[in-house]
């Protein structure tokens, strides 16, 4: 696990509550990109790559990774069929939806650069349409899913959940990653 100090361990759902707060000040980068287009700006394609980068390789992997491969897997695996359905039918449904927006974004964007104007609609309505479903879709582990795992799923599952996750982090900041995708951010807030 990781840790604040001596006396305060980040637990994984803390680590995965941060990390939306991240992917938040992304969701709105995106949605001043696609007023950017409305407006009548070009839409700026490098941006556009970083944003999806982000999205593919902080939001999806990197998150959605870790509350797939560890909470979520417990959770459907031991909390009956209601944990079952929560995850399978609700979760892991909304982390395929996002896969969905974000392909059909691209693929959009390769059709406006090869001169297809009326594709400027499908980029903004899948860019926004993503960001529509991970805002509801945190809202919902936050305030929903997240304290469901805690309060029902047994303390050394949390503890396995909680070391797990310190071992994909540090996996991950030894690639770089967070330290990649937050550059990332920044970059693309102070331009947005």
């Amino acid at each position: 696990m990781n840790k604040i100090n001596d006396n305060q361990v980040i637990t994984s759902i803390e680590i995965m509550k941060q990390e939306h707060e991240e992917i938040r000040r992304m969701l709105k980068i995106i949605r001043k990109a696609c007023n950017r287009i409305l407006q009548g700006e070009p839409i700026n394609f490098e941006h556009f790559k970083m944003i999806i980068d982000f999205i593919m390789n902080y939001a999806d992997s990197h998150h959605h990774g870790k509350e797939e491969k560890f909470l979520f897997a417990e959770m459907e695996n031991r909390l009956g069929p209601l944990g079952s359905k929560l995850i399978r039918n609700g979760m892991y449904v909304e982390h395929d939806l996002g896969r969905l927006y974000v392909k059909e974004l691209g693929e959009a964007l390769e059709r406006v650069k090869e001169g297809d104007e009326e594709s400027k609609l499908d980029v903004i309505a899948n860019a926004v349409s993503y960001t529509h479903l991970l805002e509801r879709h945190i809202a919902k582990e936050n305030e929903v899913v997240y304290g469901f795992g805690i309060s029902k799923l047994p303390v050394d599952v949390l503890e396995a959940i909680n070391q797990q996750t310190a071992f994909f982090e540090e996996e991950a900041a030894d690639k770089g990653i967070q330290i990649k995708y937050l550059e990332i951010l920044k970059i693309l807030e102070a331009i947005y």
